[in-house]
């Protein structure tokens, strides 16, 4: 029929109209993938900016209610002790500078007129809280009283006993000692040491460092509660001597190494002193005399200095350790026999 418009359709097309559109399965696989690790990525970020945000809350409130932690100084400026701090560190300065130089700004005088000279010596006797009747017999024979010691004193010599403090403080034995020292005036107390026999060792350590605080002379002598001196021919040694520094006098001696725990003069640090067990030249205990130089040097030094089982040791070793001259004088052998000896056993 004429007139009407004819279509005509291919064979290809009616393949094309025929197969609905289709996306390939893989992809849409990944896409889904790919949606539920954007999810999961998003939801874990808002998550922690939750969290962050939460403790960032909680460390604000604790930090508003805990209390402020003050430093040491923050104390001190609160205290008002920032001033007396550095004054503190200034006098200790002082006071080092001071023992460096071989004196302390502040000594203790026991008289006026010794300040303003050098005296001779300053004799230590050991004694005890039940030394008594010791010092006494001491006192009525070498050793002057009264006036007579206030006249060696003039001489440049000072003589003390020597002695610590009881292990409990104040008590009837510091009484004791204190009462016949306001009788006698001749007393050394030794305030940081107990007068006690396993304290012993250290009791020359405090003699020297004491002695030196109090007095400028030449030499400082220790003796024991045993020993008789004669104290002329003592002086006359010393005069003799005068203006030696580095001086370490004594009846020299060396002597066994007791090992043995329980012996007498048994030695804890046997071992420090080699295979032979034997002990190095020393001064004997019962007279010990030093130059200023080297009780300088024990003041200085004493938190650092060792003592042994005995104090001659213990000062020997001290002197090991310096340009010390060991002078071994027999006269200060108080054992001996000869003739001219300064000193003898009581």
């Amino acid at each position: 029929m004429e007139g009407l418009p004819t279509t005509t359709t291919t064979k290809a097309d009616r393949r094309w109209r025929s197969k609905p559109l289709q996306t390939s399965k893989p992809s849409l696989l990944l896409a889904f993938l790919s949606c539920v690790a954007w999810l999961y990525i998003a939801g874990r970020l808002w998550q922690d900016a939750e969290n962050r945000t939460v403790l960032a809350n909680l460390l604000k409130k604790n930090s508003e209610q805990r209390p402020k932690v003050l430093t040491v100084e923050d104390k001190l400026m609160v205290l008002g002790c920032k001033d007396l701090e550095r004054r503190i560190v200034e006098v200790e300065m002082e006071l080092t500078l001071a023992k460096s130089q071989g004196y302390l700004k502040n000594q203790l005088q026991q008289s006026g007129s010794l300040s303003e000279q050098k005296l001779l010596a300053v004799i230590g006797v050991y004694t005890g809280f039940g030394g008594r009747l010791t010092r006494n017999t001491f006192r009525g024979s070498w050793m002057p009283k009264g006036d007579a010691l206030k006249k060696l004193e003039e001489r440049g010599v000072v003589i003390r006993f020597v002695i610590g403090r009881s292990a409990n403080r104040g008590d009837s034995l510091d009484r004791n000692i204190d009462e016949e020292n306001r009788a006698t005036k001749d007393f050394l107390f030794l305030e940081g040491h107990e007068e006690a026999q396993e304290e012993l060792p250290k009791k020359a350590k405090y003699f020297f460092i004491t002695a030196f605080q109090n007095w400028d002379a030449e030499f400082y002598v220790k003796v024991d509660d045993n020993i008789d001196v004669d104290l002329e021919g003592l002086i006359g040694l010393l005069e003799k001597r005068r203006g030696q520094d580095g001086a370490y006098i004594g009846c020299m001696k060396s002597g066994e190494v007791v090992s043995e725990e329980g012996r007498p003069w048994y030695e804890p640090d046997w071992w420090k002193f080699g295979d032979e067990k034997s002990y190095f030249r020393h001064a004997a205990g019962s007279l010990i005399i030093l130059s200023k130089n080297l009780v300088q040097y024990i003041s200085v030094n004493s938190a650092s200095l060792k003592t042994y089982a005995h104090d001659d040791i213990s000062v020997g070793s001290w002197m090991m350790g310096v340009q010390a001259t060991h002078i071994d004088d027999n006269r200060l052998c108080c054992s001996s026999i000869r003739q001219d000896k300064v000193c003898s056993v009581a």
